[in-house]
């Protein structure tokens, strides 16, 4: 348990435990445990670049500087602290444009977390009930609330797989997400909702549901002055839009556990690939194997709008696919098959996938 290289040798409460212990964690991934109270490197303004200091003293090591370049800090960060020692778990922490606190993490810190972000997602899927039940008793209140709102905007974000966004995404590259979509990009035609958007990296996104609550919601929030789609009122009549750090929170919140919009992508990226690798053939050459899983990782891909690599390592539980190679999940499917209706708040697949994310535990 003290390298990176034993993680997967770890047990599920292993992981638990890591992904709150975050001391012993870094341990785990062969760094240090640090903080941005510590003494650091600041970076300052100069010309169209920045210049940096350490201790008061300006920074000329080259190995340092090139580590500096390496985490790509967006210049539109203030008070920027990073990390002076290069095995630190966090490398660097800044003020975005709305003045929220951001991180950029060590490579090594952010492999474990992915791991054990995988650990997580079964006490995710049990704690999916609460939240859904959550944002089912907010969104049928009648005053556009924070609450409702953001309990609409989860939902849309539970349907469709759009990313939660931020601001500074949207200023900096033009691109939208869940918290930051406008008015003009959602067009509703009786229960059906349709949003088109540039995405990340410019992508145009064309997305469309259908929902006869969530369309009422929508034009609800439709109706609030301002161009920005998810706004509420405060108890002062004042409208203001929601953002990613209030939709975490209600999340976490909802769930009782430190849960995010991530575990939402993951649930639904490895809820994806499950529905996918279920009509496919079993125990197929290895040929055959190789070709499956990829034309199951583009699909999901597509879905999230994530590329193949990315999908991949973060969003579709690896169990999924070991299953599939040891010619197994076509017997999770076959029992599945027995229940094949809606269970409480979990439709068949999702139920599947719980009894599957807790036998791999």
């Amino acid at each position: 348990m003290n390298t990176i290289k034993e993680n997967n040798s770890l047990s599920h409460r292993q992981h638990l435990l890591l992904n709150r212990d975050h001391k012993k964690a870094a341990k785990a991934a062969q760094l240090v445990y640090v903080s941005d109270k510590q003494p650091g490197i600041k970076r300052w303004k100069k010309g169209k670049g920045f210049t940096y200091t350490y201790k008061n003293k300006p920074l000329k090591d080259k190995l340092q500087l090139e580590r500096i370049r390496r985490l790509a800090i967006p210049p539109s960060w203030s008070d920027v602290w990073i990390c002076h020692s290069p095995a630190g778990h966090i490398q660097a922490t800044g003020l975005d444009l709305n003045k929220r606190k951001q991180y950029r993490y060590h490579a090594k810190w952010n492999s474990l977390r992915g791991e054990t972000k995988f650990h997580r997602l079964y006490e995710f899927g049990k704690s999916l009930p609460k939240i859904r039940q959550k944002i089912k008793k907010d969104m049928a209140g009648t005053e556009l609330t924070d609450n409702k709102v953001l309990a609409t905007a989860i939902n849309l974000m539970e349907k469709t797989y759009i990313r939660v966004g931020n601001n500074e995404y949207e200023k900096l590259y033009g691109s939208y997400g869940l918290t930051t979509l406008k008015d003009k990009h959602v067009k509703i035609g009786g229960n059906t909702i349709q949003f088109t958007f540039p995405g990340k990296k410019g992508v145009e996104q064309h997305v469309s549901v259908s929902s006869k609550k969530l369309a009422n919601a929508i034009k609800q929030c439709r109706d609030v002055p301002g161009k920005t789609l998810f706004q509420f009122y405060t108890p002062g009549e004042k409208h203001r839009a929601i953002d990613s750090g209030m939709v975490n929170h209600y999340i976490k919140e909802a769930a009782g556990q430190d849960f995010s919009a991530k575990d939402f992508r993951t649930w639904a990226g490895t809820l994806q690939a499950l529905k996918c690798l279920g009509p496919l053939e079993n125990m197929p050459d290895e040929k055959l194997l190789k070709k499956n899983m990829l034309g199951v990782i583009d699909t999901v891909s597509a879905r999230l709008g994530n590329t193949r690599a990315i999908c991949k390592k973060y969003y579709i539980h690896p169990c999924l696919f070991r299953l599939y190679e040891e010619g197994k999940l076509q017997d999770y499917m076959k029992k599945r098959g027995k229940k094949n209706t809606q269970q409480g708040d979990f439709s068949p697949s999702e139920h599947l996938l719980l009894h599957i994310l807790k036998e791999c535990s």
